[in-house]
């Protein structure tokens, strides 16, 4: 029996390289039957906001699996991008890009005879993704990087997961929880946690700036590894350079009930048409999806068609030996296909259960809540953000001091995140909004309505921006200090 899935054939080159993978898919009897989509710029330009019909929205989440050539967002209309829109809306949490040295993909590291076989995980929803950001002030602008611990945890537990499946002995955490402590300090702390669960599997952290340099030094000496979304998506193209560009980057985007594969490269548009584009990353994305589907055999047969071809010398105009002739878009395609069976000499695959993920798919009636229960939680104070043009530290303190009551201390301001009030430097450039905190004294209850009543009392002598209560759970505070502080 075949299974149906939703394909979106995608902008620019994307309805080209759609047609060249689907072709070597039936060439080798795929079970699979698709549903075709509209998704992309057109829908954008023809009013749709999210860059799709709702016939395609409902068309996905009754199948389950997305099939994507690459997207164009318009620019400059106010919109967001489809891309990130469909993994965030169906809740693919995970990212997964393999990459590894391909025979016939020439690169620094090849030249060295140094493999490269590593996969990157993203979490693919949080972080500043959300999109959410605001203008304080006309010069200061601010955007929310929102990290979780559900969503952590389904990451990291898929990444482990992942390696465990594929034989892997070693997964790292990438991040920067040394400057921004609460939240990839959250990420890296449920990260650590996790880990106790797979005793098989030696786990490590490294921070992002340290990791980019040890990938472009000593790629060799990672397996995998677990980030952010920012991060991530930043450390997976710089992989992507090392194997030879977007050309050669498959992605998949895996969540509990639906997942998207695509290639996540450019829709090249100045050579849309011209039946020259490079259909190796989205061939590669569907090899991940019939592997995700459970059509392992397939998979092998097809990667191994790919590598031989690759290993033959055969190549489209963006890579490979530019004496030789290079193939067309279907011409690549019908090399692969006329290979179905063969085995390269060096890095072929096979077929194996215990790497595969069979998909699973459930139609929802309602949206999953995840909270985490029984954690004591107490308010102790308040961050007032205050636009400030042309006062001095001390002179909003004084301000300041006329909202206190008996229950609060105002106890600092900060400016960029720099405290210059209770002590500061004369050096220390300012922008026009301040962090006013107030903490309440030891032995005071406060209520959510007393720490806003500060906030409306302030909006008397100073523009109030934003607010933020400040947090204590457990024995865990639930803020930072300001630098200097």
């Amino acid at each position: 029996m075949k299974t149906k899935i939703a394909v979106a054939k995608g902008d620019g080159i994307g309805p080209e390289i759609m047609q060249a993978v689907l072709k070597i898919f039936e060439a080798n009897n795929v079970p699979l039957d698709y549903e075709y989509v509209e998704m992309g710029k057109s829908y954008f330009d023809a009013g749709h906001s999210t860059g799709m019909t709702a016939t395609a929205k409902a068309t996905i989440e009754e199948l389950g699996t997305l099939f994507k050539g690459p997207m164009e967002t318009p620019k400059g209309k106010g919109v967001k991008s489809i891309n990130v829109t469909a993994r965030k809306v169906w809740n693919t949490y995970a990212n997964q890009r393999d990459f590894r040295t391909l025979n016939g993909v020439e690169t620094v590291f090849s030249k060295a005879g140094i493999p490269i076989n590593l996969t990157i995980i993203r979490e693919n929803i949080e972080d500043t993704y959300g999109g959410i950001e605001h203008l304080l002030t006309y010069d200061v602008a601010v955007g929310r990087r929102i990290i979780t611990r559900p969503g952590s945890a389904q990451v990291i537990r898929y990444a482990f997961e992942m390696a465990r499946r594929k034989g892997y002995t070693k997964l790292a955490c990438g991040h920067k929880a040394n400057i921004m402590k609460l939240t990839d300090g959250l990420f890296l702390e449920t990260f650590q946690e996790i880990a106790k669960e797979y005793p098989d599997i030696q786990s490590s952290d490294i921070i992002v700036d340290d990791l980019c340099m040890k990938l472009v030094t000593q790629p060799q000496n990672f397996q995998a590894i677990v980030l952010t979304n920012l991060q991530g998506d930043i450390v997976s193209d710089l992989c992507a350079g090392l194997v030879g560009g977007l050309g050669f980057a498959p992605s998949a985007n895996i969540g509990d009930n639906i997942s998207i594969f695509e290639a996540v490269h450019g829709t090249a548009p100045d050579i849309m048409g011209k039946g020259i584009a490079n259909p190796t990353a989205l061939l590669l994305s569907g090899i991940l999806m019939l592997r995700y589907m459970g059509l392992t055999e397939n998979a092998a047969t097809i990667e191994n068609a790919l590598l031989y071809t690759l290993e033959r010398g055969i190549h489209t105009g963006d890579f490979g030996n530019k004496s030789t002739p290079a193939a067309t878009t279907m011409g690549f395609a019908d090399a692969i296909i006329a290979n179905l069976g063969q085995v390269p000499a060096d890095g072929g695959v096979v077929s194996k259960g215990n790497l595969e993920l069979k998909a699973t798919h459930e139609h929802l009636l309602k949206n999953k809540l995840t909270v985490t229960r029984g954690i004591k939680e107490e308010m102790v104070g308040v961050d007032v953000f205050v636009e400030a043009n042309d006062l001095q530290p001390a002179e909003l303190a004084e301000l300041a001091k006329k909202r206190l009551t008996d229950n609060f201390d105002l106890v600092m301001i900060s400016n960029r995140g720099t405290q210059v009030w209770p002590t500061g430097s004369i050096y220390t450039e300012l922008v026009n909004e301040y962090r006013v905190r107030f903490e309440k004294k030891a032995g005071k209850t406060v209520t959510q309505k007393e720490l806003l009543h500060i906030a409306a009392d302030f909006s008397e002598d100073a523009k109030v921006c934003s607010v933020e209560f400040l947090m204590k759970f457990g024995d865990k505070i639930g803020y930072t200090l300001a630098q200097g502080q």
